[in-house]
């Protein structure tokens, strides 16, 4: 590596005269750098699909390697190289075991634990620690946020959401304990504020003094950043001008969105302010802002939800007014079928621009995506069926294989892809949930 002015990190922030995370620079002594570029940070991203997949539009007919793309999955056509697609898995655990009905709540409490959740709509949950705060425990201590959780759409509040379910089942994936289920974020502006606000505080008189005090964070930062930048080399120079543009960009994208004009006649919708209008929009936002927390290592854990479990959403705009929910329990109508598949395709290519984001952020000489496992996919399987037996499962990123149908077993556990990923990721652990061992077809 040619020499640069070595920077140490303390200055790099005085400088910046703001407590704001930055990409890997080569000015940031570099002999370290070149060890991290050796060794880089591990990363876990979970991207969740609700109310199941129409299987047979989204399993490929063949197995192996250059298989033909299924409507659902053509969407991701660009990246193929970069992910594999594995059929096959099961979530025993989700199944009733004597508990009547609530496969909804059952198969998203059981997604990420492999836990079998306790029929309870009271406050006395029971369900497993989830594979995401495994990982989120052992990289704890060297990122500020230990995991981000993120989604679309508010929580619901009161009582049940499946029969004989807390709504705290489906209102997210991840569980710090078996009783401890923690909160999805949904406003782009909170998630904002918690990367790069001055303080975790997010109450709102904490984040009204916030905004007064600055009207934007770059307005903050901008001379001495401007200051520091005639120091740095031009690798430097380059990669600083990109990270600040990728906030400036997020930034108006959620102050555009803070002053639109919420729909008032959106049922019981309950919008916060700083969620944009549009459903892709508000998906972006979120990617984005995923994609800055694990470029930056402020945390190496994300998980994502594209829908709470018994998501109502409509999807106009691709000519699906109808709920998907209820396109979920089709029946065997072939026109419902149709719009069901639609949607599916739909969050495939919401995913198709997480990819996009991952493989094109630089980390070090490789890609975010190189250095981030990837994991996209839902609770259930074919959803009129409530199948938790067969469920669809797509694997990116992290120095795996790619191009790929892997077929696993019938019934496999999905806690033998979970453990497996568990263990790529560096983490010691020789089970998790109802793993009978590692998913070896992964790693062939």
């Amino acid at each position: 590596m040619k020499d640069t002015l070595s920077i140490s990190r303390r200055s790099l922030l005085r400088g910046l005269g703001a407590s704001i995370a930055l990409p890997l620079l080569e000015s940031i002594a570099p002999a370290a750098y070149a060890n991290t570029l050796e060794n880089k940070p591990k990363r876990l991203s979970v991207f969740y699909t609700p109310n199941g997949m129409s299987m047979d539009s989204f399993t490929p007919l063949t197995t192996g390697m250059n298989y033909a793309m299924t409507p659902i999955l053509e969407p991701l056509a660009a990246y193929r190289n970069q992910f594999s697609v594995i059929s096959g898995l099961a979530h025993y655990n989700a199944s009733a075991l004597g508990d009547g009905p609530g496969s909804h709540g059952r198969s998203c409490g059981a997604y990420l634990t492999g836990a079998h959740p306790k029929r309870t709509e009271g406050s006395d949950l029971q369900c497993g620690i989830s594979m995401d705060q495994v990982v989120a425990n052992h990289f704890a201590t060297e990122t500020q946020l230990a995991s981000l959780e993120l989604g679309i759409e508010p929580s619901s509040l009161l009582g049940s959401c499946d029969i004989g379910y807390s709504c705290t089942y489906t209102n997210t994936l991840s569980w710090r304990s078996p009783t401890v289920a923690l909160p999805v974020t949904v406003n782009p502006r909170d998630v904002f504020e918690r990367l790069f606000g001055d303080g975790m505080s997010l109450d709102e008189e904490s984040r009204q003094a916030q905004f007064k005090r600055k009207s934007s964070i770059l307005d903050f930062v901008r001379d001495d950043a401007a200051r520091l930048t005639k120091k740095m080399g031009m690798n430097d120079r380059r990669k600083m001008d990109e990270y600040l543009a990728s906030i400036r960009d997020v930034e108006r994208r959620i102050q555009k969105a803070s002053s639109q004009k919420i729909d008032t006649n959106a049922g019981d919708l309950i919008m916060p302010t700083g969620i944009p209008n549009s459903f892709e929009d508000h998906v972006k936002i979120m990617i984005d802002l995923q994609v800055l927390a694990l470029q930056t290592d402020m945390t190496r854990v994300c998980t994502f939800m594209l829908g709470r479990e018994l998501s109502n959403r409509t999807y106009p705009d691709i000519g699906v007014p109808d709920s998907h929910h209820s396109l979920s329990h089709h029946g065997g109508n072939p026109e419902k079928i149709a719009k069901l598949v639609k949607i599916n395709r739909h969050h495939m290519e919401q995913f198709a621009y997480c990819l996009e984001r991952m493989s094109s952020t630089k980390d070090g000489e490789s890609s975010l995506l190189d250095s981030t496992l990837l994991m996209a996919g839902a609770s259930l399987g074919e959803p009129n069926a409530h199948d938790n037996m067969n469920l669809p499962a797509i694997i990116a990123g992290g120095g795996l294989q790619g191009n790929r149908h892997i077929a696993v077993e019938k019934n496999t556990p999905m806690c033998n892809l979970m453990l497996s990923m568990i263990n790529k990721l560096g983490v010691p652990a020789e089970s998790f949930g109802d793993s009978t061992g590692l998913l070896h077809e992964l790693s062939a």
